[in-house]
């Protein structure tokens, strides 16, 4: 059986209302974030990825919505900077679903993975734990593209295991 695109893109926005709607949004900390993890896992060109974020408590006109900035580094000196917006959805108790899309400057450093164009899109899906003490851990799994701005438009994966600190 055959499964079209259209009808795999309209059960995935099935899925994703059904989750948000019974979600509770997760008003309650500014974050520092730290992160390590693996970036072009899916391809030849793994690094090192290292990352710290800023995510913020503030509240936009749209429900649920919050504001990040961050720096990525990789260890064959690939830089992503930019930010973005994130939903942060307490699913079950202390367990968070946090979805996040931004847009940043890109330099390819050494690696080898040419990503075609300094204006990078980065959504990624994070699944995390709140402690009693409000920190929480995190893991992600990433894509960074240039969204067809150029020709050359490989995009990459990245995996990561995050460390949320909350600051006031």
């Amino acid at each position: 059986m055959k499964i079209s695109l259209y009808s795999s893109i309209l059960f995935c926005l099935y899925c994703f209302c059904a989750l948000i709607s019974t979600a509770r949004p997760a008003y309650s900390q500014n974050y520092i974030s730290l992160s390590t993890g693996y970036f072009d896992i899916l391809d030849d060109n793994n690094a090192a990825d290292f990352r710290v974020e800023i995510r913020s408590n503030d509240r936009l006109p749209i429900p649920h919505l919050k504001p990040w900035l961050g720096l990525e580094l990789t260890s064959t000196a690939t830089l992503w900077a930019g930010g973005g917006f994130l939903l942060d959805w307490n699913i079950i108790d202390r367990i968070y679903l946090i979805p996040n899309i931004g847009v940043g400057y890109y330099a390819q450093g050494s690696c080898d993975k040419e990503l075609g164009f300094p204006i990078q899109f980065r959504s990624q899906l994070e699944a995390a734990y709140k402690f009693k003490n409000d920190h929480r851990v995190g893991i992600s799994f990433g894509h960074i593209s240039n969204a067809s701005l150029d020709n050359n438009n490989p995009g990459t994966e990245i995996l990561n295991l995050y460390w949320h600190v909350p600051f006031k």
